[in-house]
């Protein structure tokens, strides 16, 4: 299975709560087949221990280190907020939900930092539509 489907990637998202945003990603990756129901309850966990934004007004939710086995394989989701979402007092414009088989999350989350680690990428992705950002991060995952 890919790690980024198409029909994992919401362009335009209206502004939500941060923990909603949160929850609507894991169950986006448990009704892709990535993870099981548990892992959604994991995520929401993470974002009470820990920040997961990563700079650049991107966020990268995904579950607590003892959540793993809720993982059945690695997987990506996307939302972006064209008008920007309050994280943590940062206004992010793009989720990436993560769920990582073994130590895949390590890759996904390296990958991410190297396609988006320029501001501009970040605002051609938040421009651009479904199959732009498919094939932005979609395509190098897809490959293994």
């Amino acid at each position: 299975m890919e790690i980024l489907q198409k029909k994992n990637i919401k362009i335009n998202c209206p502004p939500m709560e941060k923990m909603a945003v949160v929850r609507r990603m894991g169950e986006m990756l448990q009704e892709a087949g990535y993870v099981t129901p548990a892992y959604i309850q994991a995520m929401v966990d993470k974002e009470g221990t820990m920040d997961t934004y990563l700079g650049n007004g991107i966020a990268i939710p995904h579950g607590i280190e003892s959540a793993r086995d809720e993982v059945i394989t690695s997987g990506l989701g996307v939302m972006v907020f064209p008008k920007g979402i309050d994280w943590n007092g940062k206004k992010v414009r793009v989720v990436l939900g993560i769920a990582g088989k073994g130590d895949e999350h390590v890759e996904i989350l390296s990958n991410i930092a190297v396609t988006l680690s320029d501001p501009k990428a970040v605002d051609q992705l938040v421009a651009s539509d479904a199959a732009g950002i498919y094939t932005m991060l979609g395509e190098p995952e897809a490959q293994e």
